[in-house]
């Protein structure tokens, strides 16, 4: 375990610097870890992709109608409130809060015939039955290992708005825990700053605040320590696993996590903060709680995906952004309607989105990272007396950006009034699939041996979207 102290009695001699390498995860500690994963390098190699997937989880069941499959002709009560916006593809149109993202529908995959069959509030389509019951990044690391074997960064996080403002709110597990594994096992659990994941006790850090929650003064500690170790010649003679171990420490997580490294122009492409007008929601009650929900997102949305893009530059595989409900737009005394989610909510996500895929392309990122984003629901034909639409599991909004998928494309159809889809089905278990064709080579996948019966069969039994890879 890592334990770096603040007190006056704080010392860093050989013995303990050695004794970081003893930083377990899963229950292996971490310098045999590494050593095993050298070992098992080639194997992820020949397995892995190298590309990298960011989940951006519309929590709360985003609206079809206002974001990606507007509908202008469809009658009173049910046509897209706001208006359209013209996109890059010549006859195909988004919600006029989307007109940002827009002007990148050439880069994008839009499904307009996707379903998640839930009207509840869930995290599924990231943890369903098609997922087998574990987060999506889960599977990835299963398969392929928890840590890069490069980096020493973990295969699988998942970011809340706290993992980027400490005192925002972290995950809400009333419908399940995003670190949940199903039948892989512990190990696997996602890494998540700030979150629920129990791999963090494994870092515990003798912060003067605290816990590796506290990323500032995690990173602090950590570059006096490395001037320390520099200075005292501490690791020579160190065993090499032990090394990396401590490098994977001191290079890899503080690096990936710093996002004062970036250049602030990128950082102020990403900020949504701009949006948190407190007037379009002062007026909901139940305690100011949903008023948290959309004060952090609008708050956190954008350096969300900023720090996700970050983590998979740096070698992580499977990124998970999540916020609490603010796609909930029933309109009623807790949530906004339409009209003024789509302000509060579909914007930030409008200018994170865009910032995004901006950034990829200069960047040169946009085969090595999928974005995907969709919720667990879409939202009824019908607006409520409220302004708002409920709960409709019939049809789900689906975009998808990179990764090296066939893009400047719109699949599937719905019906005239948005309630389902009309052409060219698409379920859970086809979007699980795509998400494998794109972190691993699945010709290698499927005649891995060793792999559990259950990771076969969903490597074996489903098909990835049709047309999209």
């Amino acid at each position: 375990m890592l334990s770096i102290s603040s007190g006056s009695d704080a010392q860093c001699n050989r013995r303990e610097v050695l004794s970081i390498g003893s930083l377990g995860f899963g229950g292996f500690t971490l310098a045999n870890m590494l050593a095993s994963e050298q070992a098992g390098a080639a194997l992820e190699k020949q397995l892995s992709s190298g590309k990298s997937v960011i989940f951006l989880l519309q929590h709360g069941g985003p609206t079809q109608f206002e974001t990606f499959d507007p509908k202008l002709d469809a009658g009173d009560g049910i046509n897209t409130v706001g208006g359209v916006t013209r996109t890059s593809i010549p006859g195909v149109t988004f919600g006029s809060t989307m007109s940002d993202v827009a002007k990148h529908a050439h880069r994008l995959a839009i499904v307009r015939s996707y379903a998640t069959g839930s009207n509840g509030h869930s995290i599924r389509p990231l943890i369903s039955e098609a997922t087998l019951g574990a987060n999506m990044g889960s599977i990835y690391s299963r398969i392929a290992g928890a840590n890069n074997p490069q980096t020493g960064i973990p295969t699988n996080v998942t970011l809340f708005p706290n993992s980027i403002e400490p005192d925002a709110l972290g995950p809400d597990v009333r419908f399940g825990p995003f670190s949940a594994t199903g039948p892989l096992g512990k190990s696997c659990e996602p890494f998540a700053p700030g979150g629920e994941s129990t791999l963090q006790d494994n870092l515990q850090l003798k912060l003067p605040r605290g816990r590796f929650d506290d990323r500032r003064g995690l990173l602090s500690s950590l570059d006096k320590l490395r001037t320390e170790l520099d200075s005292s010649g501490a690791f020579t003679g160190a065993d090499r696993f032990r090394e990396q171990a401590l490098e994977m420490v001191l290079k890899g997580v503080a690096k990936a996590f710093d996002l004062s490294r970036e250049d602030p122009r990128t950082v102020a492409r990403y900020d949504t903060t701009g949006f948190l007008n407190e007037q379009s929601f002062a007026d909901k009650k139940n305690g100011g709680k949903e008023r948290r929900w959309y004060q952090n997102n609008a708050q956190t949305l954008g350096r969300l995906l900023l720090l996700a893009r970050r983590l998979c530059e740096s070698g992580c595989r499977f990124v998970t952004v999540a916020t609490r409900f603010v796609w909930d737009m029933h309109g009623d005394q807790n949530n906004l309607g339409v009209a003024r989610g789509m302000d509060a909510v579909g914007q930030p996500f409008n200018k994170a989105v865009s910032a995004f895929i901006e950034d990829c392309e200069e960047r040169g990122l946009s085969d090595d990272i999928l974005l995907v984003a969709t919720g667990e629901m879409g939202r009824t034909p019908r607006i409520n007396k409220n302004g708002g639409r409920d709960h409709w599991g019939r049809l789900t909004p689906l975009m998808l950006y990179g990764g090296g998928i066939t893009s400047g494309q719109v699949i599937g159809q719905s019906e005239r009034d948005g309630s389902q889809p009309a052409v060219g089905r698409v379920n859970s278990d086809n979007l699980v699939s795509s998400i494998l064709h794109t972190l691993f080579d699945v010709g290698e996948l499927r005649v891995q041996a060793g792999l559990p019966a259950e990771l076969t069969k969903l490597v074996n039994n489903s098909d990835p979207i049709p047309g999209l890879h």
